[in-house]
């Protein structure tokens, strides 16, 4: 039995959870059971088991696939079919592995599987390359924004280790992988089959250096999926014994609810401070992201199933009309106008989709204008519900941004979606400001200024409270690719508010109509083909987004600029600190007024641990990349 202190131990043990796809007979569940065996983490009646359906599948050693291929028709046809879970740990970490399928008839579960994953495990045989379905599961899992890539170049053994097989997959991949938005993309070469760099370093492979899988699955950080900044309570069912009482029951789909805490219902806008949270084990002084709990409020108010509570100063988008990512998962072809039914939280309610902006073709990754999604296509849709839905963007939040279509009909789920954003944001071709507006092509397509001055174009948008260092990086970073001759554009905050923006205060609703003046201005100047780095403070969460859903995704780049308040107000480069301390509250985004801090930057920059110099040189880098492989 394990001591006290180890339980203890093991329980407060970070939870890594892992998604492993590919094309068919890749080897992932090869793979997967050569961790579990090799991290002796099967019974040994498993063992048993499994060595006696070897046997009788005419195999001549132990086939590790047969751990987590549970379905009689999976093992009889060797392919994985349903999303198997594996559980395993090590001294370091404990592990959730899902074995999604290869087959292109099953890319449906993968998405399911891949939903709540840390991790992406692709497959790629190094006889057969990068394939379609390879390229398939990566796109899906840089929509699910999953954090970290790591490509397992398996079966090595079967191309006698060899390190040019390897290079050439790695740059084949790495030119397709120029259009995801996930930055964290690794390569591991090894046998699934014969256990090379799985667990243990291959002495097979000395050209390779990286480390085994197992320690850098050790190793990478976990939870950074985790929203704990916006709260989010989904209502789930009214809770009415007798007249003295009155809860709210429901899952915390993220942040943090405490008693007394001021927070608004949605969508009615109701305010209420709550008084008490209440599970089954008796009252809790906090609610965290996935505690089912009931919640008392100080007064009573129309609340219903499918309401929400938020924060006040901390709002989701209410609207009904919202722009999305759509994996359509039926044999019969979205059709737009039709009626499904929506899923979102714990709402459901009528909804269509009313046109199909395009769809994606995952071996180009270009898009392609379609009137129609069949099965297993991805594509940009605009959704139009019933009711108003309380959402965030799917980059933000995963748990308020991603929705699920049923057939009416048929009680079959059809689509998986991740929402982008609201509709009245993003860019539309053809859309009218007003009926007496027109939308009009650009006069020089953007791709043609590209080609014309050898580089693409991208936004770079720092953002972070006063002080932190975003301007500073930002016109270093200018310079740098200004000398090296790149078309550079710098959009600042103080300068926009001297010009454009010069009648717009400081409310959260001139903020925002800050940000989006600064968006759409840097959206001309992309447009025109330049590198546009914009330095803003853009405290909310929502107007950022906003301004990203104007731009393709690999095109916009966010850049949290952080520093400690200590460091800030040492700094304090206009007073504003100073100012706030002797004259009061003036609105000072962090301090006075709120600041959303991106819960998934595209890079992240503390000027506490890194000088500028460093954080110039680390933003070129990433500027660079992408415009290489744009």
């Amino acid at each position: 039995m394990p001591t006290t202190s180890a339980s203890v131990h093991y329980a407060d043990m970070d939870l890594l959870r892992i998604a492993t796809a590919g094309s068919v007979d890749d080897g992932k569940s090869t793979l997967i059971g050569r961790l579990l065996y090799d991290t002796k983490s099967i019974f040994e009646d498993q063992l048993a088991q499994i060595e006696g359906a070897s046997r009788r599948l005419g195999e001549s050693g132990v086939n590790l696939a047969l751990l987590t291929d549970g379905l009689r028709a999976e093992r009889e046809q060797k392919i994985t079919i349903d999303v198997a879970y594996r559980y395993f740990a090590t001294p370091r970490r404990k592990f959730i592995l899902a074995d999604t399928p290869g087959h292109v008839q099953y890319t449906r579960n993968m998405v399911t599987g891949a939903s709540t994953a840390d991790v992406a495990i692709i497959l790629v045989d190094a006889r057969h390359g990068v394939l379609t379905q390879s390229k398939r599961h990566s796109f899906i899992a840089s929509l699910l924004g999953i954090p970290h890539i790591f490509v397992a170049i398996n079966k090595m053994d079967l191309v006698a280790w060899s390190e040019d097989v390897y290079r050439g997959i790695v740059d084949d991949y790495t030119q397709f992988a120029a259009r995801l938005t996930t930055n964290d993309i690794r390569f591991v070469p090894m046998s699934a089959l014969e256990g090379d760099n799985v667990v243990t370093a291959s002495p097979r492979m000395p050209w390779y250096q990286g480390g085994p899988l197992l320690n850098i699955l050790e190793s990478v950080t976990a939870g950074r999926r985790r929203n704990t900044i916006d709260l989010r309570f989904p209502v789930q069912y009214v809770i009415r014994p007798n007249q003295q009482f009155r809860g709210y029951a429901g899952t915390v789909s993220s942040g943090t609810m405490r008693p007394g805490d001021e927070v608004v219902a949605l969508p009615s806008g109701t305010e209420a401070v709550v008084q008490s949270i209440g599970t089954a084990d008796g009252a809790r002084d906090e609610a965290i992201a996935g505690d089912a709990v009931v919640v008392t409020l100080d007064r009573e108010i129309d609340l219903a199933r499918g309401d929400m509570l938020v924060r006040r100063r901390n709002r989701p988008v209410v609207a009904d009309r919202f722009d999305a990512y759509l994996c359509w998962m039926h044999e019969e072809p979205l059709q737009p106008g039709r009626s499904y039914v929506l899923m979102h939280t714990t709402r459901e309610l009528t909804a269509f989709v009313e046109r199909i902006e395009y769809r994606v073709d995952v071996d180009s990754m270009h898009r392609e204008p379609t009137t129609q999604l069949g099965l297993n296509e991805i594509g940009r849709v605009e959704v139009v519900t019933a009711k108003p839905l309380c959402f965030d963007s799917y980059r933000v939040n995963g748990a308020t941004g991603s929705f699920v279509l049923i057939d009416p009909a048929t009680n079959a789920t059809v689509g998986a979606g991740m929402i982008r954003g609201p509709v009245n944001v993003a860019e539309r071709a053809g859309a009218s400001a007003s009926p007496n507006v027109t939308w009009s092509d650009w006069n020089i397509p953007r791709h043609e200024r590209e080609t014309q001055q050898g580089h693409g174009a991208l936004v770079v948008w720092f953002t972070g409270l006063s002080g932190a260092g975003k301007s500073t990086i930002a016109m270093a970073v200018e310079r740098a690719l200004f000398t090296e001759g790149r078309r550079t554009m710098l959009l600042d905050g103080d300068q926009l508010r001297h010009g454009l923006n010069k009648h717009l205060g400081f409310s959260p609703a001139d903020r925002a109509e800050n940000i989006r003046r600064a968006g759409e201005v840097a959206r001309l100047f992309f447009e025109a083909g330049h590198v546009v780095l914009c330095a803003f403070v853009s405290p909310y969460a929502r107007d950022r987004d906003a301004v990203r859903a104007l731009h393709p995704d690999a095109r916009f780049v966010e850049v949290h600029v952080s520093a400690s308040e200590d460091t800030l107000r040492q700094r304090d480069p206009k007073g504003l600190y100073a100012r706030e301390a002797a004259n009061g509250t003036i609105g000072l985004s962090g301090i006075s007024t709120p600041y959303e801090a991106p819960v998934a930057p595209e890079l992240h920059i503390d000027t506490d641990a890194m000088s500028v110099d460093t954080a110039v040189d680390v933003v070129l880098a990433m500027i660079r990349r992408r415009l290489q492989q744009e």
